[in-house]
């Protein structure tokens, strides 16, 4: 029997549908590149290189997370779960873009402002 696939396993590329780079990102916050390092960093948006295999890819930001100008509601303190429980930032990403027995996918969720659940389940997984 097989082992079930680790979420830094999973293929980013197949399941986000839509990347910006930093620089996007910048332009649709409002903001310069160094804020969106520091938004990273600071778990407001996470990012990833889509396809770790392809020669110079560069890390990327899941365009769902960003909504009107801002980070999806809710998204800030989802990461921060989950990097709490020792996800990586592939692994958020993966385990968003997964559905995770909630009707839809938690970034789904999230975007329609029912993030509650994801979050529960998110600190139910984490620890």
């Amino acid at each position: 029997m097989d082992a079930p696939l680790r979420l830094a396993d999973h293929d980013l590329a197949a399941l986000v549908p839509d990347w910006i780079d930093w620089a996007e990102a910048a332009k649709r916050l409002g903001v310069s590149v160094g804020k969106v390092r520091t938004l990273i960093r600071e778990h407001h948006l996470a990012a990833a290189v889509p396809n770790p295999g392809e020669k110079g890819a560069g890390q990327r930001i899941p365009a769902d997370f960003i909504v009107d100008g801002e980070p999806v509601k809710g998204l800030s303190g989802l990461l921060t779960v989950l990097h709490d429980g020792g996800y990586d930032d592939r692994e958020c990403i993966a385990w968003l873009y997964l559905d995770a027995d909630l009707p839809g996918r938690p970034i789904d969720a999230l975007k329609e402002n029912r993030g509650s659940e994801a979050k529960r389940r998110a600190q139910a997984m984490a620890f």
